[in-house]
């Protein structure tokens, strides 16, 4: 079962609906359809989806053979929001959590299959000096209790909008007091770890320069001065069905790219 997360920056875009431009182009292409028809994945979690479905062209909503589920952001517009894109349907799908503050924005959707869930989840970004960064991290606790309390397999896909370790940025020295990179930010992070939550991308790749989100100034991607942001983490009753992990660096259509779990599911 070949499972993906990508924050596309935007679903009318990536599809076409809507212009895109990097550097000096402008195009109208389907990225996101181009890619879905290449890799063909059992899933596949998006994130920042930018729009109401109604805003969405209905052709445009799932391609052939699959069906989607959109939660989007109920108090701000073109804000937030996730997808999920699954050949099989699932057994049932949940949009809320129980807490408004942050059901709200549209930052999850769980995916209940016979033998194990799908979070696909969009983690907020926090900032160093106000309240966003306090909501970042009540966030996660939130996430944590949920899944405490209703124990199962799980495997949980998104932009988490923290790099891990000095090893998930290219400037760690730099960005130890940006938010992305905090230490209160990270330990959340090492609580899973400590909990048997199984970061799938590391059991196969030990090494530096793999990134996930680059900024869009400069020439950031070009140069891979990036972040490894986005995850796909499991809990351990899982690891032992997990075949690969790797990312689809060269795929564009956002400043994020694909990252795929690959398990015998």
């Amino acid at each position: 079962m070949k499972i993906i997360s990508w924050n596309i920056n935007g679903y009318r875009s990536v599809t076409g609906q809507n212009p895109s431009r990097r550097f000096d182009v402008v195009t109208k292409d389907n990225k996101l359809f181009k890619y879905i028809e290449q890799e063909q994945p059992d899933i596949i979690c998006l994130q920042e989806i930018k729009a109401d479905v109604d805003q969405i062209d209905e052709s445009l909503r799932q391609p052939e053979g699959y069906h989607s589920f959109f939660n989007t952001c109920r108090t701000k517009k073109g804000y937030s929001g996730v997808a999920i894109i699954t050949k099989e349907r699932p057994q049932e799908v949940i949009y809320n959590l129980g807490n408004n503050k942050f059901d709200d924005e549209g930052r999850i959707l769980l995916a209940h299959y016979k033998d194990f869930s799908v979070f696909g989840i969009y983690f907020p970004k926090g900032y160093a000096d106000n309240d966003r960064l306090d909501y970042k991290l009540d966030f996660y606790d939130y996430l944590f209790d949920y899944i405490s309390k209703n124990k199962r397999p799980y495997i949980i896909s998104g932009d988490y909008n923290t790099a891990h370790n000095p090893i998930d940025l290219a400037r760690p020295a730099e960005n130890i007091g940006t938010s992305g990179f905090m230490p209160i930010e990270r330990v959340k992070l090492d609580w899973m770890v400590e909990n048997g939550f199984v970061d799938t991308f590391r059991e196969f790749h030990e090494d530096n320069g793999h990134y996930t989100w680059w900024t869009q100034r400069g020439r950031a991607r070009e140069n891979n001065v990036g972040w490894r942001i986005d995850y796909h983490f499991i809990t351990s009753d899982l690891k032992k069905s997990l075949k690969s992990a790797y990312h689809h660096p060269d795929q564009l259509g956002s400043d994020h790219c694909p990252v795929i779990a690959e398990l015998d599911l």
